[in-house]
Parts: C-alpha cells; structure tokens; sequence
C-alpha cells in the first residue's frame, strides 16, 4: 500500500489497485465470515465500493486544496496583475503544484462579488524544464475568504450530482 502511495499522478493505476487490494481484503473477511458465495460476494462489493469511496473522497479534497490556494491567491488581486499560487500536499495523492494566476474580468452586482481568473499549472522536469497549461476559472468572495464557483466535483454545493 505504501508503494501504491508512492506513485502520485497515477490515477488510473491508484484506482484500480485500490479496488483489487480492497477485493482481496473483501475475499479475506467474507471467507472468515461465511462460506456461503452470496454473501462473500455482497462482502467483496461492499469492501471494494467503500475504498473507491474513499480513494474519490480523498482525490476531491486534493482538487479542493489546489483550487483554494487559487482562488487564495487571485482573491486580493488588482486587475492585470499577476501572482503566484502554490500547493503542497500531506497525502502524495497528487502532484504538488504551483502557477500563476490574474483576474480577467470582475463579474457581480447587488452584493455578488466574483471574479474570472486565469491561472497556469506549471511543472518542472528532472531538467528543470518548466512546462505550463492554462486555465480559466470562475472564483466568488464567500465571505472573508475567495472560493472556486465553477462546477467542477470540488465545488461542494453540488453534492451528490457530482
């Protein structure tokens, strides 16, 4: 399981072997319940569906720390100027990001403050080669603090139509 930890970035692989380890220790715990086929299978679904749950609410709430670093550091911007954002994860989950971001345009009226942001997600090699993408977003003042209104799964206020 630690390997697996090791490997941040690999979504795809991190998923699928964290439904076949939860597989495993489904088999293990239904033979020690029950020698009947149903119920281990039930059990072998349930163990495996728990630790999907888990592996997506886990990869929700990186997203969620990358977006409000973000939306962090674009909040108190003047218009055209630029900052930089960064994050480090706890859970090598992801990779640790860092960019720039500048607000584009400032939308709102009667009390509804947001912004569109353009933001980069920038990389470095083993070369130090530094290679970005870029992205446009919608932030809004919650308020003390600039959250991330686009609908992206992050975005808490859409819940289970994630």
């Amino acid at each position: 399981m630690l390997a697996l930890l090791a490997l941040s970035g690999c979504n795809a692989f991190l998923s699928e072997s964290t439904a076949d380890l939860a597989g495993l220790g489904g088999a293990a715990l239904s033979s020690a319940v029950s020698d009947n086929g149903a119920v281990a299978a039930g059990i072998g679904i349930g163990v495996q569906s728990l630790a999907r749950a888990g592996l997506q609410y886990t990869q929700r709430e990186l997203q969620q720390a990358e977006q409000d670093s973000i939306a962090g550091a674009a909040g108190p911007l003047s218009m055209g100027v630029v900052a930089t954002w960064s994050v480090r994860h706890a859970i090598p989950l992801a990779y640790d990001n860092q960019g720039r971001v500048t607000v584009a345009r400032e939308i709102g009226a009667l009390g509804l403050a947001c912004r569109e942001i353009v933001f980069s997600v920038e990389q470095r090699d083993d070369a130090a080669l530094e290679t970005a993408e870029f992205y446009t977003a919608i932030i809004c003042r919650a308020g003390d603090r600039w959250k991330w209104a686009s609908a992206e799964p992050a975005t808490e206020r859409w819940g289970s139509l994630q």
